[in-house]
C-alpha cells in the first residue's frame, strides 16, 4: 500500500477532507455523490501515484460509486497543509481510454 494513500485514508476517516472547486464541478458533471467517494476510499485501489507533484503528493485511485460502478478519484495532500486530504477530481473513466479493469491507460 502506498504511504501517501495510507495517510489520505486516515485523513478521510478523521473527516479532514477538502474538495477542490474543480472536484465539485467534476462530481456534478458525472453525477458522483460525495458520500460515495468518501465511503469508497477504504476499498480503493491505487492506479497511479504522483509523489513529486508540485502542489503536494497525490494518487489516482480506482473506487466504486454507490451502484458499484467504477470511478477514478485523484486524492492529494497539500504541501502547505499536510493535515488535509484533498479530493482534487473524480470522474467516470472512459472505457475507450482505459483497460477493462480501469487500471491501465490505453495508448
Amino acid at each position: 500500500m502506498s504511504e501517501i494513500f495510507t495517510k489520505i485514508k486516515l485523513l478521510v476517516e478523521q473527516r479532514q477532507v477538502q474538495i477542490s472547486a474543480h472536484g465539485y464541478d467534476e462530481l456534478a458533471d458525472d453525477r458522483i455523490l460525495v458520500r460515495d467517494v468518501l465511503a469508497g476510499v477504504k476499498d480503493a485501489a491505487i492506479v497511479e501515484e504522483y509523489p513529486d507533484y508540485s502542489k503536494g503528493p497525490c494518487v489516482l485511485a480506482l473506487q466504486k460509486d454507490g451502484q458499484g460502478k467504477p470511478i477514478h478519484v485523484v486524492w492529494g495532500i497539500p504541501r502547505k497543509d499536510s493535515s488535509l486530504a484533498v479530493l482534487v477530481t473524480a470522474y467516470r473513466p472512459d472505457p475507450a481510454r482505459w483497460s477493462d479493469d480501469f487500471t491501465r491507460r490505453i495508448k
